[in-house]
């Protein structure tokens, strides 16, 4: 049996990672025990951090922002007070992560750390402009999330770090915070192709609009194009159809068991056109 090490404060988590810096850091352990069973043998104990209190707390910030701790399930996500609304667009990705029991399990941290391509609270977390707070025994530093994330399963945390805080900015005024994801059935799926789209209208016409696909490339991706596209017209098919084409010229996806690129490219605009509803 893996040997589990629950460290109770930060002083105890970076002696632990100074010590032990070839093992698994786990917040809430779906992606990662799945992997470490499918790699076989692994003898490393792992590093827990559901113990430290404050990795589990979501809190008001000074500039009107919210601090989410990397152990928050996305349970709680889905429905705390200072998200519901305000950052509407990752409640209702939380509330796509699999099943009850997963998201009783799943955290805000280990989803950003496993940096999958798929990661539903990612498309969001983009648009939201999350900073990530980096901690090491010796201090920390601060990055956005875009930077944070490189590839697939490929992030900038150093041995020796964590991430501590998930620091979202104030939202600002949106008319429309919208998230959907395409899967292979109907529940529990992963991501097929997935998109977060916040939308500021004024009068009928759009004032200013991010948009963000998961699933779509080898990280989140955005379109620059698309969303020059829908400023200043109507929210209405004929735009949509326009922009979604731009998408479908952007996205950098892979055939693999779930769905082959050109589906997924489809999917892409396809979502987009969505908005329209």
């Amino acid at each position: 049996m893996k040997q589990v090490l629950f460290p109770a404060t930060l002083e105890a988590l970076f002696g632990l990672l100074a010590e032990l810096p070839e093992s698994p850091i786990m917040a809430g352990g779906t992606d990662l025990l799945v992997a470490l069973r499918a790699a076989g043998r692994e003898n490393r104990p792992l590093i827990a951090l559901e113990r430290l209190e404050e990795f589990s707390v979501i809190a008001a910030q000074p500039d009107g922002g919210v601090s989410i701790g990397p152990c928050v399930p996305f349970s709680r996500i889905m429905t705390h007070p200072l998200l519901a609304g305000r950052y509407s667009i990752l409640t209702q990705a939380a509330g796509t992560v699999g099943g009850p029991a997963i998201r009783n399990m799943a955290t805000l941290g280990g989803n950003i750390a496993t940096a999958s391509p798929a990661g539903d609270s990612l498309p969001p977390l983009y648009l939201l402009a999350a900073v990530l707070e980096i901690s090491a025994a010796g201090g920390f530093r601060m990055l956005p999330i875009d930077r944070f994330i490189c590839g697939p399963r490929t992030t900038l945390l150093q041995p020796g770090e964590v991430i501590r805080r998930i620091l979202l900015p104030p939202p600002g005024a949106w008319d429309l915070q919208w998230f959907e994801k395409v899967g292979k059935r109907q529940s529990l799926a992963i991501a097929v192709a997935s998109l977060a789209a916040m939308i500021r209208l004024e009068g009928d016409c759009v004032a200013d609009v991010r948009l963000a696909w998961g699933s779509v490339g080898p990280t989140v991706l955005r379109c620059p194009t698309a969303e020059q596209v829908l400023i200043g017209r109507p929210l209405s098919e004929e735009s949509l159809a326009i922009a979604a084409d731009a998408v479908r010229e952007t996205v950098r996806p892979i055939d693999d068991l779930r769905a082959s690129a050109a589906y997924r490219r489809t999917v892409a605009g396809n979502l987009l056109m969505r908005l329209s509803d």
